[in-house]
C-alpha cells in the first residue's frame, strides 16, 4: 500500500480562524498544516487534542480528527487515546496556562509514562 499524498490545503478547514491580528498561532498553524502533508500519515489517523485558550482552537482549523477538551486536561485525554489506539498519530496543542499551570500535573504524567504524543 502506498502512502497518501497530501498538500497543505488538504489539512485546512472552512472554519474562520479567530485569532488576534499578529498572533503567533497563525504561523504555527500554517507550519503544521504544511509539514503534515509531508508526514505520509492519513488524515484519518491523526488526532489533535486541545484544552482551553487561544491556541486550543487548533482542532477546528485542522482537517483531521480533533477534540477540544476542558482546561488543562488535554495531555490526560491524549494519553488515553495514545494508550488505546496506538495506530493513531496523537497531537496535543496547549498554551502556558492550559499546559503548565492547571494542566501541569497531567503534562508531567504524560511525559513520565512516555506515551507516543506530540505536544505543541
Amino acid at each position: 500500500m502506498t502512502a497518501p499524498t497530501y498538500s497543505r490545503s488538504d489539512f485546512q478547514t472552512d472554519q474562520e480562524v479567530r485569532w488576534c491580528p499578529g498572533c503567533g498561532d497563525y504561523t504555527i498553524l500554517a507550519a503544521v498544516q504544511g509539514f503534515m502533508a509531508n508526514l505520509g500519515v492519513a488524515r484519518e489517523r491523526i488526532v489533535f487534542v486541545s484544552g482551553i485558550g487561544c491556541s486550543s482552537r487548533f482542532p477546528y482549523y485542522m482537517n483531521t480528527y480533533g477534540l477540544h477538551s476542558i482546561h488543562g486536561r488535554a495531555p490526560a485525554i491524549a494519553s488515553g487515546i495514545a494508550a488505546t489506539r496506538q495506530d493513531l498519530s496523537v497531537w496535543v496543542v496547549t498554551g502556558d496556562g492550559d499546559g503548565l499551570s492547571i494542566g501541569g500535573n497531567h503534562l508531567i504524567h504524560a511525559l513520565r509514562r512516555n506515551f507516543n504524543l506530540k505536544i505543541l
